[in-house]
């Protein structure tokens, strides 16, 4: 069933990995920021983003695994999802109670995550049923929660540049 796949998930999976080590390029250059401070605001915006890159990289590695069945893959597929799914209700929630966010932060760090993960979990019941929409349906669930998080990793570096740029001069008299 994934036979025609291998070339999909090692982009993606390829892809998460290096968006994962750029965000540790970021951070360290943000390093600044990172401090006791904001350490609310770094569970809360910047970890979610690494969790759901190190996903993508997970269900994709996953799903290269020449041994594994659809069933198995929708297995191990609806577990990781799960924890996925608790875990963005969670930060949806810190999101939402976090003062700095807006619109686009609650549907970018909470929402779209959430869906995404309910997407792999309702896809992982069609690999287990062996259905022919499977892989399509786990493949675009995928592709959801990576778009989401380079917009989310988008985000973060716009506000970690806004926060650690020079203060406009005033003007000349």
């Amino acid at each position: 069933m994934f036979a025609h796949w291998h070339e999909f998930y090692l982009l993606l999976g390829t892809a998460a990995a290096a968006l994962v080590a750029l965000l540790f390029v970021a951070a360290s250059i943000g390093a600044g920021y990172l401090s006791p401070a904001t350490g609310g605001a770094t569970r809360t915006f910047i970890s979610p983003v690494v969790a759901h890159y190190t996903a993508v990289l997970f269900f994709s590695l996953v799903a290269l695994v020449p041994s594994h069945s659809p069933t198995s893959i929708g297995i191990v597929a609806g577990v990781a999802a799960l924890a996925g799914l608790g875990y963005s209700v969670f930060i949806l929630v810190r999101v939402h109670l976090n003062e700095i966010s807006d619109l686009a932060d609650r549907l970018g760090y909470g929402v779209c995550p959430a869906v995404a993960y309910a997407a792999i979990l309702g896809s992982a019941v069609l690999l287990c049923r062996e259905s022919e929409m499977g892989p399509d349906a786990f493949a675009s669930a995928l592709v959801l929660l990576l778009v989401v998080n380079i917009r989310n990793a988008w985000d973060l570096m716009m506000s970690l540049v806004r926060r650690h740029a020079p203060a406009p001069k005033k003007g000349r008299k």
